[in-house]
């Protein structure tokens, strides 16, 4: 026991890791792409995304203090619900969290293929009208195996790499910021009036939210949840983590949207629009315009160091999700196998990584990536509200180190509040996606009838609301504005308010149709933690 305690991850640790998870490409793109969409009210986009997430993430924290595991966010579902649905939510965490590794490695190359000195043309090679090469793909898996050799023998040297790299991501952000304030500050590029502000109208604040890569910038808050189990004091410091990680992160987030609006040359503005503005990589050429060459220099290193920082947490974090649900016997046994002297799950690690060369080989550009990742993990978290207050109707005697008096009504409006960032990832990113969680289930059904022989009767009654809903929000989505990629039969705001009143039929259904007593692998992981008090 006391060498498994010399791998445990301090407050401090696991704030770094979140943040090194957090702040990764996104910050690079989603500045200018959200501009580009919304205009100065992209900003709105951002607190937008953070509200969502922080709602979501507050499920999440009452479940992960219940149960502080290692990959805990793949059973949650599991347990209010069966193996069926908890099998659905898993999958989709997990091929979000695996396709953010090879979305990081692009990143990286993207920048590499912008490098602005002659000395660099070999590199213009990775990226051909917008997507990879085969020769930039060879780049993205040496990266992509980089970030796995991290993670390949001990927690020590991940936590230790990622502290280090954290700090930087931080300070550079920040440093980013101040510089371009100071430069060049146009504060008339945010209107003197609402029309202005928002020159698209309030349907493109939404848009950019999902589609910028916003809502997958936040994502990450599930990093330290996934490594519950290998948190010091998990019931406490589970919620700080989050908490702290997000707040700080969204801080830096909102901030660089205004920086990106405010450092725009006006004149270029007035000659394209924002519809018009077109940076390979903002920050960067942003920089180039205003001659501060330094800065240059640093942002296109941090386009290495913040993707690189990031691709190693979530090697970390989806090969634990993965392991994580072979627990429940619809996945081969070898790929939970965690290695005795490390604690690894490398078995996952090399399985994720041979996954990650197969998806970026098919989704060859960034914004692909990053659309797939934020619509799989909405669905996902779909279950965090129906789970927390199903266990809270099914076991309200369990001990919640955090329960919040507001989760009851919190829950319902963070359902809601999802079910519209899912519809904003727009037609047919929906359809493509629910197609891709569906391609789990025949993996499902094999080891169920093969191995488990138990009652899918049942199981399939505590899943339905899960079917009945991605049917619905497949069909909305295609029906829905054409604001929204939809046919326009059902127009913009009248879109919204349908998904709202529906959603919450979803909800409260998902809520009564939970199990009628704790999944047995729960009521053990309750017993061994009551025992260790």
């Amino acid at each position: 026991m006391g060498k498994l305690k010399r791998h445990k991850i301090g407050l401090f640790s696991a704030v770094m890791l979140a943040l090194n998870s957090l702040i990764g490409s996104g910050w690079l793109f989603g500045s200018g792409s959200a501009a580009k969409i919304a205009g100065p009210a992209a900003i709105l986009s951002w607190i937008l995304g953070a509200v969502i997430i922080i709602a979501i993430a507050l499920t999440y924290v009452e479940l992960g203090s219940m149960f502080p595991e290692s990959g805990g966010m793949s059973r949650y579902a599991q347990y209010s619900h069966g193996p069926l649905l908890g099998f659905i939510a898993a999958w989709a965490n997990w091929i979000s969290l695996v396709t953010l590794v090879p979305m990081e490695a692009v990143a990286a190359v993207q920048y590499m293929s912008s490098w602005p000195w002659s000395w660099a043309n070999w590199t213009k090679n990775f990226i051909k009208n917008g997507d990879i090469t085969f020769e930039g793909i060879g780049v993205v898996f040496i990266f992509m195996l980089i970030f796995t050799m991290i993670n390949f023998w001990s927690v020590k040297i991940m936590t230790h790499f990622t502290n280090l790299i954290s700090i930087f991501k931080i300070l550079l952000p920040t440093l980013t910021i101040v510089t371009l304030i100071c430069s060049g500050f146009h504060e008339h590029n945010f209107g003197t009036n609402i029309h202005e502000f928002m020159p698209y109208g309030s349907r493109s604040i939404f848009e950019a939210t999902s589609v910028s890569g916003i809502i997958m910038s936040y994502d990450a808050f599930q990093t330290i949840i996934n490594m519950g189990g290998e948190l010091k004091n998990p019931r406490k410091n589970i919620v700080r983590g989050v908490l702290i990680s997000m707040l700080i992160t969204a801080a830096i987030y909102i901030m660089l949207q205004v920086t990106f609006i405010g450092a725009v040359e006006p004149s270029m503005l007035a000659k394209v629009g924002w519809h018009g503005i077109d940076f390979t990589s903002p920050f960067a050429d942003l920089a180039i315009l205003m001659g501060i060459n330094w800065l240059v220099i640093l942002l296109y290193l941090d386009a290495f160091v913040s993707p690189f920082g990031t691709g190693v947490a979530f090697v970390a974090t989806a090969s634990r999700a993965l392991a994580a649900m072979t627990h429940t016997c619809h996945l081969p046994k070898w790929l939970g196998r965690i290695n005795q002297k490390y604690m690894i799950p490398r078995y996952a690690m090399a399985t994720d990584l041979i996954l990650a060369v197969i998806l970026v080989s098919l989704f060859r550009n960034w914004n692909l990536l990053a659309t797939v990742i934020t619509a799989s993990t909405l669905i996902a978290y779909l279950t965090g509200p129906v789970t927390v207050m199903t266990l809270r109707k099914i076991r309200p005697d369990l001990a919640r180190p955090f329960k919040p008096r507001y989760m009851p009504w919190l829950a319902p409006i963070a359902f809601v509040l999802t079910s519209l960032a899912i519809y904003w990832s727009m037609w047919p990113t929906t359809i493509q996606v629910i197609l891709v969680i569906a391609l789990g289930l025949p993996i499902y059904f094999y080891y169920e009838i093969r191995y488990q022989h138990s009652d899918l009767k049942k199981q399939l009654h505590n899943c339905w609301w899960m079917i009945g809903y991605l049917i619905f929000m497949s069909f909305m989505s295609y029906i829905g504005s054409n604001g929204f990629g939809g046919q326009n039969w059902i127009k913009y705001p009248f879109d919204f308010v349908v998904i709202i009143v529906v959603s919450l039929l979803f909800y409260y259904w998902g809520v009564k149709s939970g199990r009628d007593q704790l999944d047995p692998y729960a009521e053990h992981i309750v017993q061994n933690k009551n025992k260790q008090k």
